[in-house]
C-alpha cells in the first residue's frame, strides 16, 4: 500500500521558499534507502536545515515485515522525534515464549519482558516503524522504483546517475540501504571486504496462525536449527521463523527462487510444523531470507559519502539491535552535520568517533544471541533450556538482558536541535 505522502515515480518536489533557504544554508543530501535509517536521517537532516532526497529501489514504502526492537538510546531518539507514544501504542504485545520438544510439549516458558534490555524498550513490527517514520517526512523528495548506478565525487559535489532518473548533483550522499548496500559497493568496495558471516541463515515470513497463537511465540530447536512461529497483537495471521547453522551460501538476496531451495534442503524431513512452514514460505508476500552477517568497517565515510545503519555497521538479527543502531546512527550523523557549519569532513570524523564504541558493544552481543536462539550442540541446547527455566529466579545482572541493556545505552546522545 502506498502512503498518500509519497511522490510519483522519479517525481521532483519543488521546494518552497523556506526549503530553498534551508537547502542553500545546509546543502543537499541524497539518501539511498527508505526503510528505517533513511527516513530517520531525512527527518533529522531537515531539522538541521538540510534538503534531503530519498531514493528507494522498491516501488513504495514496505509494509508488514517482522518484529523488531527499539531499545535504550533509540527510545530517546524516538521520543525526540515525537513518535514514541505511537510506537508504544503499536507494540506487538507478545507476552510469552514457549520452547517445545519435537512433539510440541513445553520445555520452558518465558515471559518476553524478561528478555528485554530495559523497561522502556518496545517491540514493534518493522513495517509499522517504517510507516511512522515516513509520516514525519511528508514533503521530502522521494525517487521510488529507482537506484543509484554511479557515484563520482570531487571537492565540491557528488555527481550521481540513476537507473531511471536523470543525473543529479548533491553535496553529500548517504547509504542507508541495508546489509547489501549499493552505495557501499560503489563508494567503498565489494561486500566481501566488509561482511563477516556469523555461521547462520534465517528466514521470516507470514503464515496462517494454525497453532492458534495469541500474542505469543513457540519455538523448537535441534542442534543448529530453529523453527517456530509468533503472533503479534496487530497481526491477522502469524510470522514463521526458520534458522539454521551453515557456512556462507550462494544466493541472490533479491530473488526468493534462489533462496527457497536452500531452506528446503536445510529442513528436509524435519518434523513438527516444519513442512507446513516450508509450504507457507512459497506463497508468502513478505518472504525474507538472508545470511546472519555483520558489516565491519574501519570507517563509514569516504570523501562526501557516508554510511548509516546496516549499510555501515549491521549488527545482524542475532543482536536484536539493527533498528536501534539505525535510529541512533541517523540522529548522530545529522547532529554532527548540523554542528559542523558546512564542513562535512569534521562532521564525519565526529560521527565516527561518537558511534564507534556504541556499534562495537552492540555487535558484540550477537554471540550471546546465537547461543540463545540457535544453539549448535546438544550441550548448548540443554544449557540454554536450563537458563530459560531459571530466568525468573536469576538476578538481572547475570542475564543476557542486562548485557543488552548496557549495549543499548552505550552512547551519550548529542542535544537535539
Amino acid at each position: 500500500m502506498q502512503p498518500s505522502h509519497e511522490q510519483p515515480r522519479n517525481a521532483t518536489t519543488t521546494p518552497n521558499a523556506t526549503t530553498t533557504e534551508k537547502s542553500r544554508r545546509g546543502g543537499t543530501v541524497l539518501i539511498s534507502g527508505a526503510s528505517i535509517a533513511g527516513p530517520a536521517l531525512a527527518f533529522w537532516l531537515r531539522e538541521h536545515g538540510f534538503h534531503p532526497t530519498v531514493v528507494e529501489r522498491a516501488p513504495a514504502v514496505s509494509d508488514g515485515g517482522y518484529a523488531i526492537d527499539v531499545r535504550g538510546a533509540a527510545v530517546t531518539v524516538a521520543e525526540r522525534m515525537g513518535m514514541l507514544t505511537e510506537i508504544q501504542q503499536a507494540r506487538t504485545g507478545i507476552r510469552a515464549l514457549t520452547i517445545t520438544d519435537a512433539d510440541g510439549r513445553p520445555l520452558a516458558d518465558v515471559r518476553v519482558d524478561q528478555l528485554m534490555g530495559g523497561p522502556d524498550d518496545v517491540e514493534v513490527m518493522r513495517g509499522t516503524l517504517a510507516r511512522l517514520l515516513h509520516e514525519r517526512i511528508a514533503g521530502v523528495e522521494h525517487l521510488f522504483d529507482d537506484s543509484i548506478t554511479s557515484i563520482q565525487q570531487d571537492s565540491d559535489a557528488v555527481r550521481v546517475t540513476f537507473e531511471r532518473a536523470g543525473p543529479r548533483e548533491f553535496d553529500l550522499v548517504v547509504g542507508a540501504d541495508g546489509l547489501h548496500s549499493n552505495v557501499r559497493h560503489l563508494a567503498f568496495g565489494p561486500e566481501r571486504d566488509f561482511a563477516r558471516h556469523l555461521g547462520f541463515h534465517i528466514s521470516i515470513f507470514s503464515a496462517e496462525n494454525f497453532l492458534g497463537l495469541d500474542r505469543s511465540a513457540t519455538l523448537r530447536n535441534i542442534p543448529g536449527k530453529l523453527a517456530g512461529m509468533y503472533r503479534a497483537r496487530t497481526d491477522a495471521g502469524a510470522k514463521a521463523i526458520l534458522g539454521f547453522a551453515s557456512p556462507r551460501l550462494r544466493f541472490d538476496p533479491r530473488d526468493p527462487s534462489t533462496q527457497l531451495p536452500l531452506l528446503d534442503k536445510a529442513f528436509r524431513d524435519e518434523p513438527w510444523i516444519v513442512p507446513q512452514l516450508l509450504e507457507a514460505a512459497r506463497s508468502a508476500p513478505d518472504f525474507y531470507f538472508d545470511s546472519v552477517t555483520q558489516i565491519r568497517m574501519d570507517g563509514w565515510t569516504r570523501g562526501r559519502v557516508a554510511l548509516v545503519g546496516d549499510a555501515g555497521y549491521g549488527p545482524s538479527p542475532l543482536s536484536g539491535q539493527g533498528s536501534s543502531l539505525a535510529l541512533v546512527g541517523a540522529y548522530v550523523l545529522a547532529a554532527a552535520l548540523g554542528a559542523a557549519d558546512g564542513d562535512h569532513r569534521s562532521a564525519f570524523r565526529r560521527y565516527e568517533a561518537e558511534m564507534r564504541d556504541y556499534v562495537t558493544a552492540n555487535q558484540r552481543i550477537a554471540t550471546d544471541g546465537a547461543k540463545t536462539l540457535i544453539p549448535t550442540s546438544r550441550t548448548g541446547l540443554w544449557m540454554r533450556n536450563q537458563m530459560l527455566r531459571l530466568l525468573p529466579h536469576l538476578p538481572k545482572s547475570i542475564t543476557f538482558s542486562k548485557t543488552l541493556e548496557r549495549a543499548a545505552n552505550a552512547i551519550d546522545l548529542p542535544e537535539q536541535p
